[in-house]
């Protein structure tokens, strides 16, 4: 159960969780526009096609690159040019995803010890150290370090949930996670000015102490029984799964618009663009009001729709139709997800348990896109998004038989310590 915190104060916090969750997801955004820009000045820069005698071996980006034209020779259909960059978007964007897999336990579980704040400002400090690298990156072997450090780092997510949990009663948990899923849903829209006023706002509201926000990680009272009424692995176990398909086919979809529509990266992003507004709006109006069961459910048959829908569809109606379902799916599993978890774990738990649930949906995250464009170019489209589509289907069965709403065949177990 949740300690008591008055109205006023659970507003201030939830404040200051906002605008420094929004930060962070911001300065993660920002530079994706720039991805490839920024690669292809890297690669002309660092990559040339051979090296002169001054060069006396391959840079790590002539490694990387490489690999990933091996990776495009093996399949069974020639893979353009233009595709090198978006590849190795990909790959930096799959170990970013890995290191997060990597370090948010870990993360998680300084913060039950030594104080959600501590936990928060080190993952602050690290993502600072990453833009520092990548600011003064005049070679692709330090901008690689900023995005190692960042992944290492990363942790503002599952802490602000964990500290939004710590202030919220089960009434108001639903609702807390949609605050968290609103910013996921804005980030595709990230804007230099609204870094710059949430980086000034978000420097007072974090170097001032809330008791709310503070955990004791000296003394702890003995941990009493906690109901559960679903499994951690479970739990863990549905978010892997479902990331690995949904986080697949989204790196697929500009690859699937390009060869049917012919879009180009602007048509893409305003795509992007219409899921994320649709999925906010959602967050800021209904999911924050839907039981978190009730909610993952509701995204995983919408998930499930879109993706037997992409593997069939020949017109632009079909594509906005399919993007409509997947904006639904954005603003409700995660979400549901995470308050289910946040109920599955006692106080002194909390932050590690919320954190291996965004570990193993990282994982999923890192491993997805390359496995599932790995289908769609050696099988096309079909068969990638039909496979994606049972793939779901079978997270669905999880999902509605297996999961069961908090409160219902309740078992009681003992807190680990």
């Amino acid at each position: 159960m949740a300690v008591a915190v008055e109205p006023a104060v659970r507003k201030k916090v939830l404040r200051v969780v906002f605008i420094s969750l929004l930060l962070d997801l911001v300065s993660f955004t920002f530079i994706l526009p720039l991805f490839p820009s920024l690669l292809e000045f890297y690669r002309s820069q660092e990559a040339p096609i051979e090296f002169s005698s001054a060069r006396k071996s391959p840079s790590v980006l002539a490694h990387i690159l490489s690999y990933l034209n091996a990776y495009k020779a093996s399949f069974s259909r020639p893979i353009d040019s233009r595709y090198d960059i978006v590849l190795l978007g990909g790959a930096l964007g799959s170990l970013f995803s890995l290191l997060q897999a990597f370090a948010s336990p870990i993360i998680g579980h300084l913060s039950d010890r030594y104080g959600r704040r501590t936990a928060l400002l080190f993952s602050m400090t690290g993502n600072i150290l990453s833009v520092l690298l990548w600011v003064m990156a005049t070679d692709f072997r330090t901008f690689l370090l900023s995005r190692i450090v960042g992944g290492l780092s990363e942790g503002n997510v599952q802490l602000a949930i964990a500290i939004a949990t710590d202030i919220s009663d089960e009434k108001q948990r639903g609702a807390t996670m949609a605050l968290v899923g609103i910013c996921f849903s804005i980030k595709t829209l990230p804007s230099k000015v609204a870094s710059a006023k949430l980086a000034a706002s978000n420097t007072k509201t974090t170097t001032n102490g809330h008791p709310a926000i503070k955990t004791n990680g000296t003394t702890k009272a003995p941990a009493k029984p906690f109901t559960r009424t679903n499994s951690h692995f479970l739990l863990n176990l549905t978010h892997l799964t479902f990331i690995l398909f949904f986080s697949g086919m989204e790196f697929s979809l500009p690859f699937m618009t390009f060869d049917l529509f012919g879009y180009t990266s602007a048509r893409n992003g305003r795509l992007l663009g219409y899921m994320g507004l649709i999925a906010s709006l959602l967050q800021g109006g209904i999911t924050r009001r839907l039981p978190p069961l009730l909610s993952v459910r509701i995204g995983v048959v919408s998930c499930l729709l879109a993706l037997f829908l992409l593997a069939r569809i020949d017109t632009q109606a079909g594509l906005y139709l399919a993007t409509t379902l997947l904006a639904v799916t954005t603003a409700t599993v995660v979400t549901g997800l995470n308050a289910l978890s946040s109920f599955e774990a006692g106080e002194d738990e909390r932050g590690a348990k919320l954190g291996n649930l965004r570990s193993w949906g990282q994982f999923g995250r890192g491993v997805g896109p390359l496995l599932f464009t790995s289908v769609y170019w050696w099988a096309g489209r079909e068969v990638a998004y039909s496979i994606g589509g049972m793939g779901v289907l079978g997270v669905s069965m999880v999902v509605f038989f297996g999961l069961k709403d908090p409160g219902k065949g309740k078992k009681i177990v003992e807190v680990e310590l």
